[in-house]
C-alpha cells in the first residue's frame, strides 16, 4: 500500500487547509495522503472482520485504499477526516426535530451545535413552531415566531465558526402552508442575515397546482385552515427574492415522501443543507463519490467509452464501504445512531460527469448529454441495489425493512433503505481533480472563494483538458487564454472550432432549462434526491427563475437552487469579469412583472398609474395606493 499519488497543488492546499490530515499537539501536520487514505481504509474495512474475519479485513482494506488513492472514489469529508481518529464522527447529513415548545427549541439548538462542531450538515424544519403573534398558553405572552428562532440558531452557528477552520452549514425548511411563510421567504432580505443557513420552501402538489391554475391555496395552523391567499402571488415572491439573493430553494414535499422507501416511519419536513438527502428526524447519511472521468477506456483509434466494468465494480465497492461507514462511525447523538442504524441509508453519488463528456465530445447541454446522464444514474442505481440486495442477505436487512417499499415491491433482502444520491462534491472533486457532481464546468478558468475557511483562501482553477486539446488541434495561444481567464468561457471567441466551442460550453453559457433537464434525467433513478446548481447569468429575471421552478416540479425533481450570477456579495465561484452592475438587485424601479401573463397587475387599481415592486409590495407613487402582494 505503499503506492505515490500525484496531486494537483489545489488538492494539497484544501488537504491541509481544512485539517484531512492529522496533526500533532502542536498543529503540525503528521500525516501524508497516502497515509490518510490507508488510515480510512483500514478503519472502515475493520467492520468487515464480524462478517468474513481477518482475511476479509485485509482484502477489503486494500482494495478500498486503491480505489481512494487512485482518486477513483472518495467518502465525504468527515469519513476522510476522522476515520480512524479518537474522533471518528463518518456522517455528513443529518436532520433534526424541532419541536413547538422552548425546552424542545432549545434541545435542537444544543443538537445542532453537538453535529456541528463534528463537521456534519444538520436541517431543520420551521414548519412546526407557532406563526408570530401566537398566544403562549403557559405565560400568556405572545410568541415571537419561527424566524426569530432561526436567527437564533444562526447566532449559534457563528459562535461555533469563531473557533472552526470550516463554516457550519445548516438548512432551514418551512411548509408552504404556514402563516408566516412571507416572513421566510424574506428572511435572508440582507444577505448577511442568517447566513449559515441555506433556505428552502417545502412546497406542495396542493400549492404548485393552485399556482398553476391562479387559485388560492390555504395557510394552516395544526392542521386546520386559518386563512387563505393567492398561490401564484406567493410562488411569484420565491421567485423574485430567489432572483435577487439565491434564497430560498424549493424542496417538493409531497414528491420527496411519496418516493420516500422508509415512508411508513413517518414523514420528511427537511433535507440536509444542500439538499440531496431528504431525512427523517434524527437519520443521518455518509456519502461517497466515483469518480467517472476516471471510468473511461479506449474503443478505438483515437475514441474513447465507458467502462461499464470498472463502474459496476466501483458501485459495489462503493456501496460497500458505505455500509461499512455505518457500522464503524461513533454518532454524535444516541437518538441519531438508533435511527440510522434502522433505516441504515447511504448515499452513493458521483462527480466527474463534465469531464467524462468532454472526453466522450459529447456536449452538455444536447440530447446526447441528456441520454448519457440517464445511462449512467440506471446503471449505477442497478447495480447499487443488486449490492445492497447480496449484503442484505449476508448481513441482514435494515431493520426497519418490514413494510418498506423494498418489500412492498417484492425485495426479500435490503441492506439499505436508500443507496443513492447526488452531491455537490466541492471539496473532495477538488481532491479528485475533476468537475463536481453532475454540474457542467463552471468556467474553463476561474477562482475558488469562501469554501476552505473563513480567511477567504483563494483557489484558482484553469482546465486542462481543454488546454490540451486547443494545443492539439493547433489553436492555443496565450491571448485566447487570457481572454478566456476574463469571462471563463469561449462563447464568441475567434480561432475556436464551432465542435469544441459546444463540447467546452461552461456553466453561465448553457440555458437554465438545460440545468434542470439534467438534474431530472439522473433523478429518475436516485432513492435520495439530486444537489444541482441551476445557474443563471445576471441578465436573467424573476420570470427564468419562476419557470425553472415549475419545470424542475414537472419533471419530477425532488428540489430546486437557482443561482444567477451575482446576486450574492460572496459567491464561491468566480469568473474574472463579473458584472457589477447588473448584479445589484432591481428593487426600486417600475417593475413590469407579477407572473407569466399577468400584466394588467402593472396598474394602479385606483387611479391606472404604474404600480412600483418593492420586497413583496406595490405602491403608486401617483396616488399613494398600496397592497402587499400577499395578504
Amino acid at each position: 500500500m505503499a503506492k505515490k499519488i500525484k496531486l494537483t497543488d489545489n488538492a494539497l492546499t484544501v488537504l491541509t487547509k481544512r485539517d484531512y490530515l492529522k496533526r500533532d499537539k502542536d498543529g503540525r501536520i503528521i500525516e501524508t495522503p497516502e497515509q490518510m487514505f490507508k488510515r480510512v481504509a483500514t478503519a472502515v474495512a475493520g467492520a468487515e472482520k464480524q462478517y468474513g474475519g481477518i482475511e476479509r479485513v485485509k482484502e477489503y482494506e486494500r482494495k478500498f485504499y486503491e480505489i481512494m488513492v487512485n482518486l477513483e472514489f472518495l467518502p465525504n469529508s468527515p469519513t476522510l477526516m476522522h476515520a480512524g481518529t479518537k474522533f471518528n464522527q463518518l456522517s455528513a447529513c443529518f436532520v433534526l426535530p424541532l419541536e413547538d415548545s422552548l425546552e424542545g427549541i432549545f434541545k435542537t439548538m444544543e443538537q445542532t451545535a453537538t453535529i456541528a462542531r463534528t463537521g456534519g450538515g444538520v436541517g431543520i424544519p420551521l414548519s412546526n413552531l407557532r406563526p408570530r403573534g401566537s398566544r403562549i398558553k403557559s405565560t400568556g405572552g405572545i410568541t415571537s415566531g419561527p424566524i426569530s428562532f432561526l436567527q437564533l440558531f444562526n447566532q449559534v452557528a457563528n459562535v461555533i465558526n469563531e473557533g472552526s477552520s470550516r463554516r457550519v452549514a445548516l438548512m432551514a425548511v418551512m411548509n408552504i402552508h404556514h402563516p408566516d411563510i412571507m416572513d421566510f421567504i424574506f428572511a435572508k432580505g440582507v444577505e448577511e442575515e442568517i447566513a449559515n443557513f441555506n433556505l428552502s420552501v417545502g412546497v406542495t402538489d396542493e400549492f404548485m397546482k393552485a399556482a398553476m391554475n391562479n387559485r388560492d391555496y390555504e395557510l394552516k395552523v395544526n392542521g386546520q385552515v386559518v386563512g387563505k391567499t393567492s398561490a401564484r402571488r406567493v410562488l411569484d415572491m420565491i421567485t423574485f427574492q430567489a432572483w435577487k439573493t439565491a434564497d430560498p430553494g424549493m424542496v417538493f414535499l409531497d414528491k420527496m415522501n411519496q418516493k420516500s422507501p422508509v415512508n411508513h416511519l413517518g414523514e420528511i419536513q427537511t433535507t440536509n443543507p444542500c439538499g440531496e438527502q431528504p431525512l427523517l428526524p434524527y437519520e443521518s447519511c455518509n456519502l461517497g463519490s466515483i469518480n467517472l472521468s476516471k471510468c473511461l477506456k479506449k474503443v478505438g483509434r483515437g475514441r474513447l467509452g465507458i467502462d461499464w466494468d470498472k463502474l459496476a465494480e466501483l458501485t459495489r465497492l462503493g456501496v460497500r464501504f458505505l455500509d461499512d461507514v455505518i457500522d464503524i462511525c461513533t454518532y454524535p447523538i444516541k437518538e441519531i445512531e438508533e435511527m440510522s442504524r434502522k433505516t441504515r441509508k447511504i448515499g452513493l453519488g458521483v462527480m466527474g460527469l463534465a469531464d467524462l463528456l468532454i472526453l466522450l465530445n459529447i456536449p452538455y447541454a444536447s440530447n446526447e448529454g441528456l441520454k448519457t446522464g440517464e445511462k449512467l444514474s440506471r446503471f449505477i442505481h442497478e447495480i447499487a441495489l443488486d449490492e445492497s440486495k447480496k449484503l442484505g442477505k449476508e448481513r441482514g436487512s435494515f431493520p426497519a425493512f418490514q413494510a418498506s417499499a423494498w418489500e412492498r415491491q417484492g425485495y426479500s433482502s435490503m441492506r439499505n433503505s436508500t443507496v443513492n444520491t447526488v452531491a455537490p462534491t466541492g471539496t473532495i472533486s477538488i481532491i479528485a481533480n475533476c468537475s463536481s457532481g453532475i454540474e457542467p464546468l463552471f468556467a474553463l478558468s476561474y477562482v475558488r472563494k469562501n469554501i476552505l475557511d473563513i480567511n477567504n483562501t483563494e483557489l484558482i482553477e484553469s482546465n486542462n483538458l481543454f488546454e490540451k486539446l486547443a494545443k492539439k488541434r493547433k489553436f492555443y495561444s496565450k491571448e485566447l487564454i487570457r481572454k478566456i481567464s476574463e469571462t471563463g468561457g469561449i462563447d464568441g471567441l475567434k480561432g475556436v472550432p464551432v465542435d469544441v466551442r459546444e463540447v467546452f460550453r461552461v456553466s453561465h453559457e448553457i440555458e437554465w432549462s438545460w440545468h434542470v433537464k439534467m438534474q431530472a434525467a439522473w433523478q429518475k433513478h436516485i432513492d435520495a434526491a439530486v444537489s444541482k446548481t441551476i445557474n443563471m447569468p445576471t441578465s436573467a429575471t424573476p420570470d427564468d427563475v419562476r419557470e425553472a421552478y415549475v419545470l424542475a416540479y414537472e419533471l419530477d425533481c425532488k428540489g430546486i437552487t437557482v443561482y444567477r450570477n451575482g446576486s450574492k456579495a460572496r459567491q464561491v465561484l468566480n469568473v474574472g469579469a463579473v458584472n457589477k452592475v447588473a448584479s445589484q438587485p432591481i428593487v426600486d424601479d417600475k417593475r413590469k412583472w407579477v407572473g407569466n401573463g399577468h400584466r394588467e397587475e402593472e396598474l394602479c387599481p385606483e387611479c391606472g398609474g404604474e404600480l412600483t415592486f418593492k420586497e413583496g409590495c406595490a405602491t403608486c407613487p401617483a396616488c399613494g395606493y398600496s397592497r402587499c402582494l400577499i395578504s
